[in-house]
């Protein structure tokens, strides 16, 4: 539609609710006279009287009904959304989608997700837990947790999760059947429970002493794609695991697990949130961050 047509639809509304140009012009903020002439031209246009005018009264004629039948709720609905979107200065509103592995859902991102969506009743939000990789433009996610490492250029990223750490566990009996390994070549010699990650690959054991950084692929005679299943294997004796420190936390404080190669397993930078460059954050990614940002 033309533009002018859609003001001139509204201007005619206006007078026909008011009937009066005097009292049309004083609301839409214009003279008399240019909403007279805006009728006019409407009339005109559409080659119809839409208006009976005399010098008591102005009305809508059949075809003046007709038109307003149709516009009355139209711009009642229009009225209502921009009602909405002015409610949302006040009230943070709209869609969220977030993205993360499990884990990251587990320990960081759910307590603030549930929170934000509690305190903000009109954020509508959608949590996506998966380990593979999500391209959050292509899919149109509005925020990511991803680890820094494997972030794109044109993504913003911003740290809201503390450092983490990757341990390799055994159980005290698998342990005990065999020399525990001193450094990472000696996994050469030992059973290990491999994880396969979203991707397909096998995920390496990366390990780092006095700046000096290795890399093991290890033989893996049992390999899982789940880390509560990396857990229990490792708990039944099937092996060596290697996990992030989190999840292996409970069991090694009671004892079904043991650490090994400990001097081998510095911290490192934990979960970033992230999100596209192309447009700024709306309300709802900004409270979500902050209350990342609270979590830790």
């Amino acid at each position: 539609m033309d533009p002018r047509r859609f003001s001139d639809l509204i201007t005619f509304s206006r007078v026909a609710e008011t009937q009066s140009f005097t009292a049309a012009a004083h609301s839409l903020g214009v003279t008399q006279s240019a909403v007279s002439q805006t009728v006019k031209r409407l009339e005109a246009e559409l080659g119809i009287r839409l208006l009976s005018r005399s010098t008591r009264s102005l009305t809508p004629t059949a075809a003046g009904e007709q038109l307003l039948a149709t516009l009355a709720p139209n711009v009642a609905e229009l009225n209502a959304k921009l009602a909405d979107l002015e409610r949302l200065r006040e009230e943070p509103g709209g869609q969220l989608r977030v993205t993360c592995g499990k884990h990251a859902a587990d320990t960081l991102v759910w307590p603030a997700f549930s929170k934000l969506l509690a305190a903000h009743p009109y954020i509508e939000g959608e949590l996506s837990v998966e380990d593979r990789y999500v391209d959050i433009v292509k899919e149109r996610f509005d925020v990511g947790i991803r680890m820094r490492d494997n972030l794109e250029l044109d993504m913003i990223s911003v740290p809201i999760g503390l450092s983490l750490r990757s341990v390799v566990v055994g159980a005290p009996g698998y342990l005990d059947a065999c020399v525990a390994p001193d450094r990472p070549r000696d996994l050469a010699r030992h059973r290990c429970i491999g994880f396969r990650n979203a991707g397909g690959i096998l995920s390496p054991w990366t390990f780092e002493k006095d700046g000096r950084t290795e890399t093991v692929k290890i033989t893996s005679p049992i390999i899982v794609n789940d880390g509560d299943a990396l857990v229990a294997a490792a708990c039944a004796g099937m092996g060596l695991a290697y996990m992030l420190e989190d999840l292996a936390a409970p069991f090694l404080q009671d004892g079904q697990l043991v650490e090994t190669l400990g001097n081998w397993s510095p911290r490192f930078p934990g979960y970033h949130a992230y999100y596209s460059s192309r447009r700024h954050p709306p309300p709802a990614v900004t409270l979500f961050l902050d209350l990342l940002r609270q979590e830790i």
